[in-house]
């Protein structure tokens, strides 16, 4: 048992990359709470800029449009300035778009004195979205390929989704930092949020800007992934391309889907708690006051977490439904880590297929307004959502060798469906209510499903774990 998790992080030449996946890690920390705080983001701008639904999605076509122009760029630099390379420029990209939510916020402050029009400032806010996004572009591209070759391939699936569950605790504590800066509140119950916003990313900046220089002087491997299908050959036709493997291209076009899913029940997460909960008691609030009343700072974090609406009724607040989305994270978490050990004993096409069908039936109840348990099926769909972007990521590059660089840059472009879908998620919300959005996820999910049950046939493997023949491809 020792010597398979050793395995994981040992190379077939006898390498332990134990720190270095380590290391990698952290990025995939950094972008979770990065992505944690823009999920709970939208309701702040449709409250300080009357925005709709639909319109306060641009915050998520802001971030994936980064993600969408700079994967091929970033899929290139990666090629040629080698992983370590790729990670420092990306890392100083996103401090650029951290301190620039300090100019952004001081346009905002003056649209408060009518020297500036709230679309000008809504843009300033979406021009740092976007440079934060471009930075993590060149992450995401790097580190997901890389923490497949950090090891044993056997484990590749097992890997990726380890380091995807540092991702997963990023989100736990980007929506809390989210709750904190965007839906804080004076002494007078005056929101403080246009005020604030800058200085989680300032924070970010100064972060990135120390982790940058650490990783300048680590030892960052360049590995090369198993040339499975012979790509990397010197006899290989031109014409044999990473396009030519349908296993990659579904991968594409299931991560695009998958990614669109997500965004959507993350943007809309708020929206959701406080206009579709069924009727909260009202010894709630007293409860949760209990609870928090020997701690100081349990009592300042749920005080504020229900408020009544126009019509007099309990609802919960936007603060409350921003903290409430840390739980929506943990589930997430939770999945990850549980996730990795299922992927060590199953094969991984067979866990995607499972995990898209369950959300699939967990998403199309949400739509059935359900009463809690539709509420319940929200948080159960953050689990299954849990494995889907790292293990797609995974069997989409299999056996591609040198390639999956490039292979990876696509399927990170991919990603844009977060920036499209959510707009139509937003519009079916306004036309009808925000539980019948669902269904926009719910057909998404139905192909992350059948991705993972047709791999064997697309990919002419059996599972990640063994070798595919080169004949077919």
């Amino acid at each position: 048992m020792s010597n398979t998790k050793k395995s994981i992080f040992v190379t077939a030449d006898g390498q332990n990359l134990m720190f270095t996946f380590i290391l990698i890690s952290s990025l995939f920390l950094l972008w979770g709470f990065c992505n944690g705080m823009i999920d709970v983001m939208d309701k702040h701008f449709q409250e300080e800029l009357g925005l709709s639904k639909s319109q306060s999605a641009w915050v998520q076509f802001a971030h994936y449009l980064g993600y969408f122009l700079m994967s091929i760029p970033a899929g290139w630099l990666a090629t040629k300035l080698g992983y370590k390379g790729g990670i420092v420029m990306g890392l100083l990209i996103v401090a650029l778009g951290g301190f620039w939510f300090i100019p952004a916020t001081h346009i905002n402050s003056m649209v408060h004195e009518g020297r500036v029009s709230a679309n000008l400032a809504f843009v300033a806010f979406l021009t740092g979205v976007c440079v934060i996004a471009t930075g993590l572009t060149f992450l995401e591209t790097i580190a997901n390929p890389y923490t497949t070759v950090l090891g044993d391939q056997r484990f590749a699936a097992t890997r990726i989704n380890l380091a995807q569950s540092c991702n997963g605790v990023g989100w736990i504590f980007g929506p809390i930092v989210g709750s904190m800066f965007f839906y804080g509140k004076d002494a007078a119950g005056r929101s403080t949020g246009s005020e604030t916003l800058y200085i989680p990313y300032m924070y970010i900046a100064i972060f990135v800007i120390v982790l940058a220089v650490i990783f300048y002087f680590s030892n960052i491997p360049d590995i090369k992934g198993e040339d499975d299908y012979h790509l990397d050959d010197s006899a290989a036709p031109v014409s044999h391309s990473i396009w030519s493997h349908p296993h990659f291209v579904m991968a594409v076009i299931a991560q695009f889907l998958y990614v669109a899913a997500q965004a959507g029940i993350f943007s809309f997460f708020i929206n959701y708690m406080t206009s579709e909960l069924p009727t909260i008691p009202a010894s709630w609030p007293e409860h949760l006051a209990g609870v928090g009343s020997s701690v100081g700072f349990l009592r300042d974090w749920l005080s504020g977490w229900f408020e009544p609406n126009k019509a007099g009724v309990l609802t919960m607040s936007n603060k409350g439904a921003s903290n409430l989305a840390s739980l929506g994270s943990i589930c997430f978490l939770i999945g990850r880590f549980s996730g990795a050990g299922i992927l060590r004993k199953y094969s991984a096409h067979k866990v995607l297929g499972l995990y898209g069908a369950m959300n699939v039936l967990a998403t199309f109840l949400v739509f059935l307004k359900l009463g809690w348990i539709s509420v319940i099926c929200v948080f159960l769909s953050y689990f299954f959502m849990s494995i889907m972007f790292p293990t797609i990521f995974a069997l989409g590059i299999f056996g591609l060798g040198a390639r999956a660089k490039k292979a990876s840059s696509f399927i990170v472009m991919a990603i844009m469906g977060g920036a499209l879908l959510p707009k139509l998620m937003g519009w079916v919300a306004d036309e009808f209510d925000m539980s019948r959005g669902f269904i926009v996820p719910a057909v998404c999910f139905a192909f992350v499903a059948f991705y993972g049950y047709s791999w064997p046939k697309f990919s002419k493997s059996d599972s990640l774990n063994r070798a595919v023949p080169t004949a077919g491809h």
